[in-house]
Parts: structure tokens; C-alpha cells; sequence
């Protein structure tokens, strides 16, 4: 069942997109060569306990760590460790779930470590275009599918993929809420936007090869794309209003 958000739980989300992005900036400020991602974990954490609201990943399903870092082909849902240490032109995905006063806010960005390697900012470029274009369809009266549809075809016509069996959602009261909001699809298909919706757009691409679907690592949490091309992975929280989509975690502020 879809949740239409009340404006005073409208007002909190926004604060609460406020402060996920204060945190996102510190953290992609802290991701520099040399730097563990299990250090932005425990960064967040503490960046999180100052700012008084708790992790939205932790805990979830099992997920150990407090936030998500994927690199290079990792897509998704990489978990931060000590061992792992960001090297010079890595491609890092940085995702981020927070919860106050019983609603939820979530955003990702993907951003490269030191100096980019050849190709990595058009993926980039690409990802965050695909999200635009989608965010763009997020309207009143439009239908799920317009946003899918503008998400996947932009990619495509690009040369990359999409992730298929990982989706955008509503959110709100829960950090996953209906509807599933997927980076491919038909236009005029799907749940029926309407004012009062808050949807996490989140595209997630990479470099299209020959072999197309994205598999799961051995810790039973990391997507990776099947052919080790790097991906990237961003996500907005949108308000739909009447005046079309307003976008509560501000695209690009992290960058």
C-alpha cells in the first residue's frame, strides 16, 4: 500500500535529508587515497551519533556495517572493512540510510578517489544524467513507468546497463515502502504518482558488455557487475508536489 506523507512528516523528512547530506559530504571529503572504507564506516557513525539519528542499514536483514561503500565493479550493498583501503582512481559508491523521529531518509552518490581513470567520468556522468531524467518524470499523474522508462533508455542509448533485480522505492515511514521503482520499464505502466509520494530514485549502471546479468559475492551482500567493468550508483529522495518533483536530497550538493 502506497503512503502519502503528511506535511509535518514532509517537514521532518526534509530535515532529515538535510542532515544525510551533511554527513555524505563529510564522508566523500574523508574518501582519499590510503583511506579504508571501514574508516567511513566508523565516520558515519560518529557523525551519525552527533547528529542524533540512527543507521537505517545496520541491523537491517543482517547488514553488518553502517552504510554501504561499493567499488569499481562493486555495484551495491558493499560492506566497509579495515582491509579494504581506496586506491587512486577508484570509483566509489557511497550509500547512505538514516532514521529520526520514526521516518527515513536515503541517498547514495558515486564519486572517484583521486584522479579519474580513463572513462570513469562518463560513467558517472551517465548515471547521474539517467537520474535527472528520471527525476524529471517524478510528477503528478505520471505513471512509475515514466520514470523506468526515462531511466533505462537514456542508459541504453548511452551504451550501458541497468540493474534489474535491484529497484527504487518509496520511503518514508519505512525505509522500503511501495512502489518498487525500477530503472527500466514502459512508459504509462505502474502505480499512479500523485502529491504526497516520496520515491528514492536510484539508478545503478555500468559500461554495457556481453554478458548482462549482475551476480552476488560470497559475503551474501555485495552485487557485482558480471564482467568487472566499474558502475555506479545514484540516488535522490523526491517529493512529489504540485508543482512537480522536489528533489529533498539535493542532487549534486555532495559532489
Amino acid at each position: 500500500m502506497i503512503q502519502l506523507k503528511t506535511e509535518s512528516e514532509i517537514e521532518i523528512l526534509r530535515e532529515n535529508a538535510h542532515i544525510l547530506n551533511e554527513i555524505l559530504r563529510e564522508l566523500i571529503r574523508a574518501s582519499r587515497p590510503g583511506a579504508s572504507t571501514g574508516e567511513l564506516n566508523d565516520l558515519s557513525e560518529r557523525l551519525m551519533l552527533d547528529a542524533g539519528v540512527e543507521s537505517a542499514f545496520k541491523g537491517y536483514r543482517g547488514y553488518p556495517a553502517s552504510i554501504c561503500t561499493s567499488i569499481n565493479e562493486e555495484i551495491v550493498h558493499g560492506i566497509p572493512r579495515d582491509d579494504r583501503v581506496l586506491g587512486d582512481g577508484d570509483v566509489l559508491s557511497i550509500d547512505i540510510g538514516i532514521e529520526r523521529h520514526g521516518l527515513y531518509a536515503d541517498k547514495a552518490d558515486t564519486v572517484i578517489v583521486g584522479q579519474p581513470l580513463e572513462g570513469t567520468l562518463e560513467l558517472i556522468g551517465v548515471a547521474r544524467e539517467a537520474l535527472r531524467r528520471g527525476i524529471a518524470q517524478a510528477r503528478s499523474g505520471n505513471r512509475v513507468g515514466d520514470i523506468s522508462h526515462a531511466i533505462g533508455s537514456y542508459a541504453q542509448s548511452r551504451g550501458y546497463r541497468v540493474v534489474k533485480q535491484f529497484v527504487g522505492h518509496g520511503i518514508g515511514r519505512a525505509m522500503h515502502e511501495e512502489p518498487q521503482v525500477p530503472n527500466y520499464g514502459s512508459p504509462g505502466r505502474g502505480a499512479k504518482l500523485v502529491e504526497g509520494m516520496v520515491l528514492a530514485i536510484e539508478p545503478m549502471v555500468w559500461k554495457a558488455g556481453d554478458e548482462k546479468q549482475e551476480w552476488v559475492a560470497e559475503d551474501g551482500w555485495t552485487v557485482m557487475t558480471p564482467d568487472r567493468w566499474p558502475s555506479a550508483h545514484v540516488e535522490e529522495m523526491v517529493l512529489i508536489t504540485e508543482d512537480g518533483p522536489d528533489v529533498l536530497t539535493d542532487m549534486g550538493a555532495c559532489s
